[in-house]
């Protein structure tokens, strides 16, 4: 007979017999099924990145499971996601990059000195960050600037900036509704579009340390060089070379009707341009005080933590780090967007003229600052150019520009 005693033994060996045969039967299903991958898009990279991972995928034993966000909303929902719904690898622009690598959404990548060299320098900067020690969190794939449009029925493409003031303000005065040039403001300003005349004049945004690191407390929009050449400011808003009043719509619709010879735009509006039947080239703005660059913007794609979470990190950085910055794959992702590649290589490869000269028209652009106190600079840099450029009642621009200087640093703390 059995005794109770030895009945519970008996019966907790063949639950524990049981146990481990179930254990080892999932262990085998989960042996035998193939990792997923989810990546974040929005629908723009849809195609082209489920076309780009599906021989990748099918090398790996893998499966891609490709969600398409709003583009503008996967920054703050990758903050509240649920791990279960998370994704692994997300699409976005290089200034995200500070904010998300702060917070720990995003991780860090270890290429190889081959894959590196496969893009320019500034490429990969803008998707690099660290206080102390810099390191890269994502993989360029495109890039894209402003560049100053000329109608060439209009107007010659200028030779100097003196030459460009000189024709606006020409044509501006040959007819009624006429504009000098079509640069979108509006009343909330647009620091991005005007950036051109704040680096042709000495402007910058933040300075860097002797680690190569931005220095939040060295802010260049009251820098005394900035401020020396502010009067230019004020002359281009007496002459009507600048008007904040016009915003992105007025100012398109200017520039295709035949009202406006200059206008200042990047290579999202390619489609627009090419089916125009307007005769134009692009350049890059002339010189003013100093080259008048343009901002540059990155999009790249990043590995998040919740790739370690899932059991795919490895796989992950393996696709963003080593799969997405080959040639044939940058030409890919940045063609589907209507943008440049960052990859050196699959640049040479651009043949359509319109991104050619937008390409061009960046030389020597500066990345927007990826850091998070970025955010308290766009309203105050731009809000300065709406008060300096609005006609009748504006603000002297070192006024203007001071006062936005000062209320970023009362921001940033």
């Amino acid at each position: 007979m059995f005794t109770s005693g030895r009945l519970r033994a008996v019966a907790g060996l063949a639950v524990a017999a049981l146990v481990a045969v179930v254990a080892v039967s999932s262990g085998s299903s989960a042996t035998n099924q193939s990792p997923t991958i989810r990546i974040w898009v929005d629908n723009v990279q849809k195609p082209a990145i489920e076309q780009i991972t599906s021989a990748w995928a099918s090398s790996k034993n893998a499966t891609v499971d490709v969600v398409v966000k709003d583009f503008g909303k996967i920054r703050d929902d990758l903050k509240t996601v649920q791990v279960e719904n998370a994704p692994d690898v997300i699409v976005g622009p290089h200034d995200w990059v500070g904010e998300l690598a702060a917070n720990g959404l995003v991780l860090p990548l270890f290429p190889r000195a081959a894959v590196r060299a496969l893009f320019p320098t500034y490429a990969l900067d803008a998707f690099s960050y660290g206080t102390a020690v810099k390191r890269l969190y994502g993989t360029p794939f495109a890039l894209e600037n402003i560049g100053l449009v000329v109608n060439t029925k209009l107007a010659r493409v200028p030779t100097s900036f003196a030459d460009f003031e000189r024709q606006a303000l020409a044509f501006k005065k040959k007819a009624k509704g006429n504009i000098a040039l079509a640069v979108p403001q509006g009343a909330g300003g647009d620091a991005y579009h005007m950036y051109p005349f704040f680096s042709g004049l000495g402007g910058y945004v933040f300075g860097r340390n002797k680690a190569g690191n931005y220095d939040v407390s060295d802010i260049g929009l009251a820098n005394p060089v900035f401020l020396k050449n502010a009067p230019m400011i004020d002359q281009w808003n007496k002459a009507g070379l600048i008007n904040s009043k016009i915003d992105y719509g007025t100012g398109k619709d200017a520039f295709l009707k035949g009202k406006a010879a200059f206008w200042l735009t990047g290579p999202w509006e390619t489609k627009t341009l090419k089916e125009s039947g307007l005769k134009f080239t692009i350049v890059q703005m002339p010189k003013i005080k100093f080259n008048a660059v343009p901002f540059l913007g990155v999009q790249g794609y990043m590995v998040t933590k919740y790739a370690t979470d899932h059991g795919v990190e490895s796989l992950a950085k393996d696709l963003v780090g080593s799969y997405i910055p080959s040639t044939d794959v940058q030409r890919t992702l940045a063609g589907a967007n209507g943008r440049y590649p960052a990859n050196v290589q699959a640049g040479k490869q651009v043949r359509d003229p319109v991104l050619l000269q937008f390409g061009k028209a960046g030389v020597g652009g500066v990345p927007m600052p990826n850091i998070p106190q970025m955010a308290s600079v766009w309203s105050e840099l731009g809000g300065a150019w709406v008060k300096a450029t609005r006609g009748s009642g504006a603000i002297p621009a070192r006024v203007a520009f001071r006062t936005a200087a000062r209320n970023i640093a009362n921001k940033i703390g």
